[in-house]
């Protein structure tokens, strides 16, 4: 790399409206330089948007303060001007509550910027790749420039090559450019809120519990800025469920009411103290919900932490053994989107297990592609099977389905210019919700992913209703999973083992590729298709030197 292609730049900083560097080479107002895309930090941004974030734990507190003081009041003051005082308190506490969302949106705003100047970087570097094979220079101003005293002929270095370089930086600073204009607006327009009047009332009517998607986009696009930030301040509940409103006001809502959700299973947890002594039941109970809120604090930690990419959190139940949905990267401004629905056993207590597994395909991709952005969604709003009575039956995948059709609609409802390239990847009974709900329902998805699967409720992937040739799926060689039969062919197989005359009439099973809920995904002949899977076991297909990441990971990118 020579240093006419790595330049060297004094620019500093971002000034206050957002802009990637302060250079005075850079091309024009509102554009990104070459030099200031070089030597941008986005980790320092992301790690400005969670410092303000970390303002909501302050804000929360002293609100809990005047509560604190109010109900003191009110046992020492009476009369008009203790009414008064009262009403006073209460008034500043609304305030204070109130910036809690801006807080949380201040931050949303700087991760996104962050995301998108990450993936403009690795464009940019593709580029100097680009650049150097074809033994081209760029000079600080993003100029591609020619040396005559290389060896290649000056017209191959002039030609095609120097155009290709040529486009591929202007798409990198290009996507900073846009990043940097929408950081800026969005920013101004939170400016301007606090000045002009942060909230006010909508008008009635709420979206009925599982309305289309589409019809909750449009009822909030029918709104101001300022009745949306009325409606996640006051009525985060019905905000945080909504699929079909944009993942932002979303992940603010759902913010919001983590510390309540937390509040829950404390209380649970003490009312099971309480009782001594408690007894087999209540033991477990209690482990259970120990076992909840372990798992709930290490999600808030992955919520607070300033890294990429920042975690969005789109849905939280404490109840029962407690359901999530949360986002790795902001699927709305996501080039590439990939639900992952896990399996058996999956609930809150390790809620931050099954989002690793999220990670690490989204990793694999940023590695593969570190030009896209992709977002990688945990979606557990499902009651999964704990034991295996429950995992041998189909009833809780059926259940699951409209959830999971309402959500993938939601997601192309709320999803901001080109539509994403969406995939929904299904692990051991996870699968078969998948595989149900694509049946019954049908998912906007361009590609459906299987692995480590007991079968999906179906006989052929035509039967679930995506492109052709965009069902995937991956078996290990050895996976407990391939060893599952459906129920009537377990009988078969007791009766050829026990009677010499039923195996002399070929009493056979319905073949080697029918599994507990149907034709093996992974089977010729379903008809989908197949990558490969090392010996890693039923849950090894995310292990990093599996070769099945790859595979999710380039078929998420759509490579």
């Amino acid at each position: 790399m020579t240093a006419r292609t790595r330049p060297r730049t004094d620019a500093g900083p971002a000034g206050a409206r957002g802009r990637v560097a302060a250079d005075r080479d850079a091309p024009s107002a509102g554009a990104v330089g070459y030099a200031q895309l070089w030597t941008a930090d986005p980790g320092a941004w992301q790690a400005a948007g969670a410092a303000w974030a970390g303002l909501t734990a302050l804000v929360e507190r002293r609100a809990g303060e005047l509560s604190t003081d109010a109900r003191a009041l009110r046992v020492a003051w009476s009369g008009r001007a203790g009414t008064a005082a009262d009403g006073r308190l209460a008034g500043l506490r609304g305030e204070l509550t109130s910036i809690a969302p801006a807080l949380i949106e201040a931050d949303q705003v700087l991760a996104e910027f962050a995301g998108r100047l990450t993936a403009a970087k690795g464009r940019l570097a593709a580029a100097v790749a680009l650049a150097e094979g074809a033994g081209l220079l760029i000079d600080r101003h993003g100029r591609v420039d020619t040396d005559p005293a290389r060896s290649r002929p000056s017209a191959e270095r002039d030609g095609p090559a120097a155009a290709r370089v040529a486009t591929a930086l202007r798409a990198a600073l290009e996507l900073a450019g846009a990043a940097d204009r929408a950081a800026t607006a969005r920013l101004g327009e939170l400016v301007m809120a606090a000045l002009d009047g942060w909230q006010a009332p909508p008008p009635p009517g709420r979206p009925a519990p599982g309305a289309a998607p589409v019809d909750v986009r449009a009822w909030w696009a029918g709104l101001t800025p300022a009745q949306r930030r009325w409606l996640v301040g006051h009525e985060p509940t019905l905000v945080g469920r909504l699929d079909g409103l944009p993942v932002a006001a979303r992940d603010q809502a759902n913010r919001l009411l983590l510390g309540a959700r937390r509040e829950e299973l404390l209380a649970e947890r003490r009312r099971l103290l309480s009782r001594v002594p408690p007894g087999p039941v209540g033991a477990l109970r209690l482990r259970r919900v120990e076992a909840r809120l372990a798992g709930l604090e290490a999600l808030a930690e992955r919520l607070g932490e300033p890294r990429a990419p920042r975690a969005y959190l789109l849905g939280l139940d404490p109840t029962g053994e407690g359901r999530v949905v949360v986002s790795l990267g902001d699927p709305d401004q996501a080039d590439r989107v990939v639900t992952y629905v896990p399996g058996m056993t999956a609930g809150l207590d390790d809620a931050p297990g099954e989002l690793a597994r999220v990670a690490r395909v989204q990793g694999r991709c940023a590695t593969l592609d570190p030009g896209e952005q992709t977002a990688g969604v945990l979606w557990l709003d499902y009651d999964a099977p704990d034991f295996l009575h429950e995992a041998a039956t189909a009833g809780q995948a059926r259940d699951a389905g409209p959830a999971l059709h309402r959500f993938q609609e939601g997601l192309r409802a709320s999803h901001e210019g080109p539509p994403a390239r969406q995939t929904v990847l299904g692990h051991s009974y996870g699968s078969l919700v998948v595989g149900m709900a694509a049946r019954d329902h049908g998912l906007a998805a361009d590609a459906l992913v299987f692995v480590g699967s007991p079968g999906v409720g179906v006989a052929q992937a035509a039967e679930l209703g995506v492109p052709a040739g965009q069902v995937w799926a991956s078996s290990a060689p050895d996976d407990v999973i391939r060893l599952t039969r459906p129920p009537a062919d377990l009988a078969r197989q007791v009766l050829l083992g026990t009677s010499p005359l039923a195996a002399a009439l070929n009493l056979a099973g319905p073949g080697e590729h029918e599994l507990w809920f149907g034709r093996d995904p992974a089977g010729a002949g379903f008809g989908g298709r197949t990558f490969p899977s090392g010996r890693h076991g039923h849950v090894g297909y995310w292990d990093p030197a599996n070769p099945a990441l790859d595979g999710m990971a380039r078929i998420v990118l759509g490579h």
